[in-house]
């Protein structure tokens, strides 16, 4: 069974063909699918989808390019939204400096905000960092007490060092398409040094395609391409990796 814990299944290009994407996942034995948002429209569809289909399940809250909509009205509907019993975390949430660092502290003001909303609803966070690895780490040291229910790293794609204190720490690190780029050798190594036990797998679709499809739609289906990727690099059965990933998606996301 392939699991897929990162997915935009609720993006205008996915959620027109929904029935199709879920079926095709299907097909390809993926068995659960969670949607991950990026602000509060996007919130509250992933909860639709995940009250519409049996195998979805849904990770609410805003990413860091849309911080500045973030208000006292924004977390009040996320707060109505998480008692869905299959919202399963905060996320993805996070600093992103790759466009702008014009609004950094705003940024971390609502990446804050956001560690504390998971503190009170008791849920894992989804962090998403990119150009912006620095100050991520610094406010997850500085509020890791209020990191008690888990942390998934989503994407990742930082140093071993970085890696060594994530997973020392108990946290997750998720890997996507990117480690089957012919370029991601760095990324190889870091995944060959990354526990078994904290590994999770996602497609981040519709983008980040793994090879043979890099550059194309990607969707729920590929996750298979990514977990096999990974077998290959860590030299362990396909089987047994996908029971880790599964028991790892349970322990982190209880679903």
């Amino acid at each position: 069974m392939y699991i897929d814990t990162h997915a935009h299944i609720q993006d205008e290009i996915l959620k027109n063909k929904i029935d199709k994407v879920i079926f095709d996942a299907q097909q390809n034995n993926v068995k659960k699918i969670v949607c991950a948002s990026y602000d509060l429209k996007s919130s509250f569809d992933a909860v639709q989808l995940c009250k519409q289909y049996k195998n979805v399940y849904a990770v609410i809250g805003v990413h860091p390019e849309n911080c500045e909509e973030y208000s006292d009205k924004v977390e009040e509907e996320l707060l109505g939204l998480s008692k869905e019993k299959k919202v399963v975390a905060i996320g993805e949430i996070g600093l992103d400096y790759h466009y702008s660092k014009e609004n950094k502290e705003i940024q971390k003001e609502v990446f804050i905000k956001q560690i504390l909303l998971a503190d009170k609803l008791k849920l894992p966070v989804v962090i998403h960092t990119r150009d912006a690895i620095g100050d991520t780490m610094d406010i997850v040291r500085k509020y890791e007490n209020y990191l008690k229910n888990g942390v998934v790293f989503h994407c990742f794609n930082a140093s071993e060092e970085i890696l060594n204190e994530i997973v020392g720490k108990g946290f997750y690190v998720s890997y996507g398409g990117v480690v089957t780029f012919n370029n991601a050798k760095n990324l190889v190594e870091i995944v060959k040094k990354t526990p078994l036990d904290k590994i999770l797998t996602e497609t981040d679709c519709p983008y980040l395609a793994p090879v043979p499809y890099r550059g194309q739609l990607n969707e729920p289906k590929n996750i298979n391409i990514i977990i096999k990727k990974i077998s290959e690099i860590k030299n362990i059965e396909l089987n047994k990796l996908e029971n880790i990933i599964e028991n790892n998606t349970k322990n982190i996301f209880k679903i």
